[in-house]
């Protein structure tokens, strides 16, 4: 949640939907707040202490600015503040916030993004009189966590990973307390050679207890194998762009649902639970932005045959709340809260205020 930070113009690649600056503090308020109310309500929700580490240097550089100003102290920086506001867009689409001609430290931005904005992109209102309901109050008591590693993360390796290593890897992510663990992938070898060893490891690894181990399965062939092997639950991907489907699939969107339908009827005949992944569903690679109508387009499509849990991905981690709470909000008027789950890379260091938003909107 503090890593909403400023994102510089070194993403121009993606300009068109990352926001150049992301100010986590321009959440919409209707009237100026001090800078000394700001700093204490976020200070408080924090316990009151910040580090050099965390202020950064961009607070000397501010202070500086201020000085250059005729702002001395931060009384007058209060007054400065509450005198001269200005109209700038919010991240949150259809949003304007008012905010000061100044900049805030970098405290007072992700203490305000913590404390004060109602994650909603149609909500107006705010409060600073109980940061601890707003922050609190909306996040779930219980969160199922997935482990992916052994399959998310080993299959980009250039070095074949021994079979006994991925092995102990899985024991030791379940020794650690997580009770779902994406084991492997039964996908071609030839595709994904890394993952060519799916069938040992998952053999290797139905004695251990405490943990399921869904598998990736991208076809009925796959499917077939990972049953034979011992799969208790399996997993299909689509995509919520067009061209990621064709690079990484080579298949249209509509394609890809139709074979991954008839990967969810031999599960169903199975009793087999089916977990439904939606990679791309804020940006891709080829087109840049992702609407939020093709993710509910593929997340309908998915729930209708019959997936469990849907996991909607960040695949190239360029999401902010900006962009991830209207997908969200979009996705969860066709998908029951409790089908969704989330997976965000932390390419651009979005990933923990990208979960932030994600749990307070269930």
């Amino acid at each position: 949640m503090l890593a909403a930070k400023a994102i510089d113009g070194k993403l121009s690649r993606w300009r068109s939907f990352v926001p150049i600056k992301y100010f986590a503090s321009l959440p919409a308020f209707e009237r100026p707040i001090s800078a000394h109310e700001d700093l204490t309500s976020g200070a408080n929700a924090l316990g009151g202490s910040f580090s050099d580490t965390f202020c950064g240097r961009n607070d000397a550089m501010e202070a500086e600015n201020f000085k250059n100003q005729g702002v001395n102290d931060f009384t007058s920086l209060v007054k400065y503040r509450n005198d001269e506001n200005i109209i700038r867009p919010s991240p949150w689409n259809g949003q304007k916030a008012v905010a000061s001609s100044y900049c805030f430290p970098n405290r007072v931005h992700d203490m305000l993004y913590m404390s004060l904005r109602n994650f909603s992109s149609q909500s107006s209102a705010t409060s600073v009189t109980d940061v601890k309901t707003k922050f609190l109050g909306s996040i779930p008591k219980f969160v199922k966590v997935v482990e992916v590693g052994p399959r998310d993360g080993l299959q980009n390796e250039k070095a074949i990973v021994p079979t006994a290593v991925k092995v102990d890897l899985i024991k030791m992510l379940v020794s650690s307390g997580l009770s779902v663990v994406e084991a492997t992938s039964f996908v071609s070898p030839k595709w994904v050679p890394q993952l060519a060893d799916a069938k040992d490891v998952l053999e290797a690894i139905q004695s251990v207890e405490g943990a399921k181990f869904p598998v990736l399965t991208p076809n009925l062939k796959g499917f077939a194998a990972a049953v034979a092997a011992g799969a208790k639950e399996v997993a299909i991907f689509a995509a919520a762009s067009e061209s990621f489907s064709m690079s990484n699939l080579n298949c249209s969107i509509k394609d890809s649902l139709n074979r991954y339908h008839d990967v969810a009827c031999a599960a169903r005949n199975s009793s087999i639970p089916v977990r439904g992944y939606i990679s791309c569903v804020v940006g891709c690679p080829v087109e840049g932005a992702v609407s939020p109508s093709q993710v509910v387009y593929v997340a309908k499509a998915l729930l209708a045959m019959g997936c469990t849990e849907i996991s909607l991905g960040d695949t190239i981690g360029v999401g902010t709340p900006g962009t991830v709470v209207p997908m969200l909000e979009a996705v969860l008027e066709v998908v029951p809260v409790e089908k969704l789950a989330v997976h965000f890379h932390d390419t651009y260091g979005q990933a923990l205020s990208n979960i932030l938003v994600s749990l307070q909107l269930s």
